[in-house]
């Protein structure tokens, strides 16, 4: 009997334990997409970026054309506010995502292959360009009925002029 006891606080300890580590690590990363955001809101406003620039005039970034199979992207539960919405966006529409270029041109800084790369890893969460992005093509999509090749042609037209 003492030894199931004994089993159960120690059970409930390491639950506990589980728990702050958690919300330690949880904390920290909220931390982490915080600074993150603040750093790329200060380099838009002084039109620097880190891992990307703006391009030449005119040069479309990579997209794939026919995107066969894509990696996973991160969970949207990650995230909050408008990252999260778009997290969630590419997993509805990852094929249309995919046919899409990033006009934080990270196809050079990163070697991303379309704007779906910037959700496999935490890259879109500081970045205010593939957020914004991803949510005007959800909107074409869902909204407009737009075929992936439109909104292609529409984000080009928008987000060229940056």
């Amino acid at each position: 009997m003492k030894t199931k006891l004994l089993s159960l606080a120690l059970f409930a300890l390491a639950a506990s334990a589980a728990c702050a580590a958690g919300d330690r690590q949880r904390n920290a990363g909220e931390q982490v997409n915080a600074s993150r955001k603040a750093d790329a809101a200060q380099a838009q406003k002084a039109g620097d970026h880190q891992g990307h620039d703006h391009g030449e005039p005119g040069r479309v970034p990579a997209f794939e054309a026919d995107p066969k199979h894509l990696p996973p992207t991160l969970a949207p539960e990650a995230f909050t506010g408008k990252t999260r919405l778009a997290y969630q966006a590419v997993r509805e529409i990852p094929q249309t995502i995919a046919q899409l270029p990033c006009y934080c041109h990270c196809d050079r800084g990163f070697g991303h292959k379309s704007l779906h790369s910037c959700y496999v890893d935490d890259h879109a969460a500081g970045c205010a360009v593939c957020v914004e992005e991803v949510l005007t093509a959800y909107r074409l999509q869902k909204q407009e009925g737009l075929s992936p090749e439109q909104i292609r042609e529409r984000i080009i037209a928008e987000y060229s002029k940056l």
